[in-house]
């Protein structure tokens, strides 16, 4: 599928994972991008196969953990690619660890990565979209902003956080044209599973892969302008995990 308009995204998380799989559906789609992660060399390796695809992309590196700095970084970033008609917030880190044994410098990094930041990607990007009177904003949260789970305390009260922005932003914005998409996978096999900060043993194949959600949120974002899927949980066949 193709888009007939010219359109920009900005994702966030772009270097691996949903993120990087995203980039590479819009791409297709003929989808222009920003592509936003910590790290340069991954952001770079990722815009190298995506100008296969013949659109325009720019990489920037932001530490979206630093959250003073988000709004004013994602601002110029938007200001740099004309116009944001899309963004895509799939940044974010995994953590366990029971809530007796979170330190506070823990809990603030994740609330800070999950949850805070996406509040300054957005209010970013929204004076554009008021401005044009239309965008669609897309947040990747998660079952566990539906449901708890053991040993993930911090992880699931930043994603219940994330469906409670996604929802109220949602109500705020349609009068001004804005459509906002809350998409919450189970399992999905992403690099996050390797991190230092998760501690868990669960059979990957099963899991959801990378492409299975970029697909999703493709076809979120092509929907024609007066629809919205305002959430949606996609979960592998098997079950959570």
């Amino acid at each position: 599928m193709t888009s007939q308009v010219e359109r920009r995204a900005l994702i966030t998380g772009a270097s691996s994972g949903i993120g990087r799989a995203t980039a590479l559906a819009c791409a297709q789609a003929g989808i222009h991008l920003a592509l936003v992660g910590r790290t340069q060399s991954k952001l770079d390796a990722v815009a190298q196969e995506v100008a296969n695809y013949g659109v325009e992309v720019k990489t920037y590196s932001v530490d979206l953990a630093q959250v003073i700095q988000v709004r004013e970084k994602i601002g110029a970033i938007a200001a740099d690619m004309g116009a944001i008609d899309i963004l895509i917030n799939s940044a974010g880190v995994g953590y366990t660890g029971s809530l007796a044994d979170t330190a506070l410098e823990d809990w603030q990094h994740v609330l800070n990565l999950n949850l805070t930041s996406v509040f300054q990607c957005i209010q970013a990007v929204l004076p554009q979209m008021r401005q044009r009177q239309r965008g669609t904003i897309v947040n990747i949260a998660s079952v566990a902003g539906y449901q708890v789970f053991p040993d993930w305390g911090a992880y699931c009260v930043s994603k219940f956080g994330l469906v409670a922005l996604s929802k109220t932003l949602a109500v705020e914005e349609r009068a001004h044209g804005i459509r906002v998409v809350t998409l919450s996978p189970g399992a999905v096999n992403t690099p996050i599973w390797d991190t230092d900060t998760v501690q868990a043993d669960f059979d990957r194949s099963k899991m959801l892969t990378p492409e299975d959600v970029a697909q999703s949120i493709l076809h979120t974002i092509l929907l024609p302008e007066h629809a919205v899927v305002e959430e949606l949980k996609l979960m592998p066949n098997v079950g959570t995990f």
